[in-house]
């Protein structure tokens, strides 16, 4: 194996090294966001926030989990401001 071949590998394992410790931190940072989305859904729900306004608690259904957990913490804030427009969020 020439020098030449040994630095192309070398710049190659580089490089792929790189990318996945990029692809693993974002990664999970999506898998945070989802679950203090969720938990928050959660929460707003066990503490009977929505009562303070004059709404129902807010249904826990496949839908307004998927949304609360692809979107974190703006996921729960539109699930809440849809709720509190009385758009149904329900399948």
């Amino acid at each position: 194996m020439s020098l030449l071949t040994g630095l192309l590998a070398l710049i190659l394992v580089i490089v792929l090294a790189y990318i996945l410790y990029k692809t693993v931190k974002s990664v999970t940072g999506l898998i945070i966001n989802a679950v203090v989305g969720v938990v928050l859904l959660w929460l707003i729900n066990l503490l009977d926030l929505m009562q303070l306004v004059g709404r129902p608690d807010i249904p826990i259904n496949i839908l307004t989990v998927l949304i609360c957990a692809i979107g974190g913490v703006f996921g729960i804030i539109v699930t809440v401001v849809l709720h509190l427009l009385g758009i149904p969020l329900g399948l």
